[in-house]
């Protein structure tokens, strides 16, 4: 079986932490996204990874992963030129996939379910698709599906009036006849092509279309609200695991965990947490910082209130009320 990661959104409502870098090079708790959906993938034995980028993205994403050496996996880039949605992109890796079963996991979301079951459901036969719901609280910005007698009968791309609270989360297994699907669709009212289009072509074509409802932590990152809010989470999931680097220097600080001190930092007079991630080679003097996420090379110094839900932009400066660069509360 392979796996497939889609990367290829600009992140546009990230902005302008998306400006010069992919969204899914966002970290959460100090780890990339695509590094944590290269990780879901790991976790079944699945390492051969086609990612598919904009060729933009292909510098920045490539410079970070290789073609996977590091992490014992084959990565294989594949382009998508324009944003045309889901199955658009899905379309560009069918000579990739070679007929083979996939794994297909969306680049931005952080999902911490396991996808043992999607895999099985294809693998042992029968199965065309399976797909990984959960409740949402707002289903008008989701793809939605309807279920009735347990099993799927339709599905719907942000609908105005849902027929469930079930999303599709970005976590899906297919056989082949996946392209099939996406060959026949057209665009929808979006001008994209939906991949909840094609898997509804598949039941309309008498597919086995599986599913399974996760109430694990599961987040679209693509606002800054949700950014804080998967770093929070992660954090309070790997609330066990030594998150600060053996390389960080602290003087006269306290630590309120969960945090994730990054690499080459220097922390002096510090108040550092909950819910705070702190990126490679910051210095921080004389701050009390809550629920915030700070990118690489950030200095701060001596200021006179706590910092909290915010997120500071890489090599930004913020001084007794200077602040410079990029200095985002959502």
């Amino acid at each position: 079986m392979k796996g497939l990661i889609l990367c290829a959104g600009k992140g546009s409502r990230l902005y302008p932490f998306t400006n010069n870098r992919p969204k899914t090079l966002i970290p959460v708790a100090n780890t990339p996204l695509l590094q944590l959906s290269i990780m879901k993938l790991l976790e079944l034995g699945i390492d051969r990874i086609g990612i598919v980028i904009h060729p933009t993205q292909e510098a920045d994403i490539r410079g970070r992963f290789g073609e996977g050496e590091a992490l014992g996996i084959a990565i294989t880039y594949i382009y998508q030129q324009e944003p045309k949605g889901i199955a658009n992109a899905l379309k560009q890796a069918e000579g990739y996939i070679s007929g083979e079963a996939f794994l297909l996991l969306l680049g931005d979301n952080l999902i911490s379910a396991p996808l043992s079951d999607l895999k099985n459901d294809v693998e042992l036969g029968g199965v065309q698709a399976s797909l990984l719901l959960a409740e949402v609280a707002e289903p008008q910005d989701y793809g939605i599906a309807e279920i009735q007698d347990s099993r799927i009968v339709g599905l719907e791309e942000k609908p105005e009036h849902p027929k469930s609270n079930l999303a599709v989360i970005g976590g899906y297994a297919f056989t082949n006849e996946i392209f099939g699907a996406v060959n026949e669709i057209t665009p929808s009212k979006r001008g994209e092509y939906e991949i909840t289009d094609a898997i509804q072509w598949l039941i309309e074509q008498r597919h086995v279309v599986a599913y399974h409802v996760t109430d694990q932590l599961n987040i679209d990152v693509g606002t800054k609200d949700r950014w804080l809010l998967a770093n929070r989470k992660l954090l309070n999931a790997e609330a066990l695991q030594k998150r600060v680097h053996d390389s960080v220097r602290m003087e006269r600080c306290t630590i309120v965990e969960p945090v994730s001190i990054d690499k080459d930092c220097v922390l002096k007079d510090c108040r550092i947490g909950p819910y705070v991630s702190v990126g490679a080679g910051s210095r921080i003097e004389n701050c009390h910082i809550e629920n915030s996420i700070i990118l690489n090379g950030v200095h701060m110094k001596d200021l006179p209130f706590p910092i909290k839900n915010v997120i500071i932009g890489e090599h930004s400066i913020v001084a007794g009320g200077l602040i410079d660069k990029e200095v985002k509360e959502p």
